[in-house]
């Protein structure tokens, strides 16, 4: 074993292993898990970071209620920490001990040397953790051969205080490592980025940050693991919804803590009582192969961060589950096109088929754009008309339809025949069927239920109109796959002569910000009334809000890509006679 320089002590290389993981599958997580140990051991790595609850994948809901899911979990770890001899790996599990705790198992000489338990259990939006967990007490400082290193889960280090103050504080920790299992919203990676790096400049240390990657139910991880040295500065970047190993040297001969030592600056600091754990973990002393210096990767623009998350969460859902071919209703519509243009991106066009469902109220041009969609995306194109069979629903109820003008229901019949062909197919084929509709319909129940939201995932459940729009402008910015008239035409469901979704919606560009301050900013009537919008249209808007509850209950799971979505985060009741009422009366 060769010697070391007390100065090359002073350097740490850092290995972040950002996988995606399935959630329960323990055997292919921990043999994920090996791959990375393996190929960042050849780089010479002493730490290796994998994200939060790595064995179990994240979130495991109620499989965690389980007990012989945790049992098997920490068993499974526990025969891999046999084969982890030459470096350290921070590992995340489920530990059943007493009670039941988010768990960093530090791995290293073939065996569990310590544990850190998650302090701060997110019980908002998506997040259920307290229903499952218990609160961790301590801190946990890693000396490796006097290096300090605090270990951190997730929101631990969100918020300033807690044990990544007391790491630093109270356990001199040089290092704060971070691994996590934050999901993705739309423009939430750069607002994280400057929350971890606002936490290196006010703690003087540097940060290495492992975040998890890939779609599980409506959720999508976006990855984004970060270095940021105690200026706040990136160093390292790994990739945004993909899996990526970032290795980086953190030198920590120069770091400053001079900040640490002011009295009026520590005074800001929130009191902290609980116990630091400082436990010596052996650094490996092997010859290590030089790095290549690389600047940080570029963060993606937001057209193509979305678009990113709305591929990787599809073709998540469809691989993970076990799918094979999808089929999705093709309108000539700009929702409908967006989805095939996700779909096959994500999936590969032999593997996604299209059908067109016309009707006498259908546009000539809408049938030539949903044809020529299909040859522009080189999928199957199935034409299957629906005026037979809705003139055969209209015989049925003629007698009881007797005397009544046509109104909803005919409209409905329509939408539901549309449905049933595609389930009938789903059927026949073994196809997952993929709904086309968008947030804006979604929250405002311009849906049929059966119909148009039948399905089994909803690729545009979580994007507004508009976004749609922008996201097939984008689409088209090296090629124009998706026919500009589809983008440019007025929005109709095409359900009864000339009828345009004006007739029934404010404009789009009118609907989306009030739908987006009432669901997903929680404001108040008044309140976006005074951000300039008209008082009727706001009110009338917010009861189609309220009144659509039992349908978005409903519907198929979708890719959240917003700060709320509908399903895990937005649960009001069905029966709820609470309005918003326009006074105080």
């Amino acid at each position: 074993m060769g010697k070391t320089s007390r100065g090359e002590d002073r350097v740490i290389r850092v290995a972040l292993c950002q996988r995606n993981l399935v959630v329960g599958d323990i055997h292919g997580n921990v043999k994920k898990i090996r791959e990375s140990l393996e190929r960042v051991r050849e780089l010479g790595a002493d730490i290796a970071l994998f994200p939060e609850l790595t064995i179990t994948g994240y979130p495991p809901e109620d499989l965690l209620l389980k007990p012989h899911f945790a049992e098997r979990a920490e068993a499974a770890l526990l025969e891999l920490a046999v084969e982890v001899r030459d470096l350290v790996a921070v590992i995340g599990f489920p530990e059943l001990c007493d009670d039941l705790f988010n768990t960093a198992a530090v791995v290293t000489g073939g065996e569990i040397a310590a544990k850190y338990r998650k302090r701060y259990l997110p019980n908002y939006g998506v997040f259920d953790e307290q229903r499952y967990f218990a609160r961790g007490r301590d801190t946990l400082v890693l000396d490796m051969d006097g290096v300090k290193v605090g270990v951190t889960i997730c929101e631990d280090l969100w918020y300033p205080g807690g044990p990544a103050q007391r790491a630093v504080l109270d356990g001199k920790a040089d290092v704060l490592v971070n691994i996590s299992a934050s999901p993705y919203s739309r423009g939430k990676g750069p607002t994280r980025e400057r929350m971890l790096a606002t936490r290196c400049e006010d703690y003087g240390c540097f940060l290495a940050f492992c975040n998890t990657v890939g779609g599980q139910d409506e959720l999508v991880f976006d990855g984004h693991s970060l270095v940021i040295d105690p200026r706040g500065t990136v160093l390292a970047r790994a990739k945004q919804f993909a899996e990526d190993h970032v290795v980086i040297d953190l030198d920590l001969r120069g770091a400053s803590r001079r900040r640490l030592h002011d009295p009026r600056w520590r005074q800001r600091l929130s009191p902290l009582r609980d116990r630091v754990q400082v436990t010596p973990v052996r650094r490996p002393r092997r010859k290590k192969p030089e790095l290549e210096s690389k600047p940080p990767i570029e963060l993606l623009d937001p057209e193509t961060e979305v678009y990113r998350a709305l591929l990787l969460g599809t073709s998540d859902y469809f691989s993970k589950n076990g799918f094979q071919h999808v089929v999705l209703g093709l309108s000539g519509g700009v929702d409908s096109a967006l989805a095939l243009a996700v779909a096959v991106d994500a999936l590969g066009a032999d593997a996604v088929t299209a059908v067109s469902m016309p009707s006498s109220y259908t546009a000539p041009e809408n049938r030539e754009d949903a044809v020529e969609l299909a040859r522009r995306f080189a999928v199957e194109l199935i034409e299957v008309p629906i005026d037979g069979v809705f003139g055969c629903y209209l015989e049925s109820l003629k007698d009881r339809f007797e005397g009544t003008e046509p109104n909803v229901a005919e409209e409905n019949i329509q939408a539901r025949i549309r449905g049933n062909f595609l389930m009938a197919l789903s059927n026949k084929f073994d196809w997952l069927v993929v709904a086309t509709g968008n947030k804006s319909e979604m929250s405002v129940g311009y849906a049929t239920l059966y119909g148009d939201m039948a399905g089994g995932f909803a690729i545009l459940k979580d994007v507004p109109k508009t976004w749609v729009c922008r996201l097939a402008r984008w689409r088209n910015r090296e090629e124009e796959l998706i026919p500009q008239r589809i983008i440019e035409k007025p929005p109709s469901a095409e359900l009864r002569e000339n009828q345009l979704d004006t007739d029934s919606l404010p404009p789009y560009d009118v609907l989306d910000p009030i739908i987006e301050a009432y669901v997903e900013e929680d404001r108040s009537p008044e309140e976006i009334e005074k951000q300039g919008f008209d008082r009727e249209v706001v009110y009338r808007v917010v009861e189609m809000i309220d009144r659509a509850e039992y349908k978005r209950r409903q519907a198929p799971p979708g890719i959240r890509i917003s700060r709320r979505a509908f399903g895990k985060d937005r649960r009001l009741p069905i029966t709820n006679r609470y309005r918003p009422a326009p006074s105080d009366e």
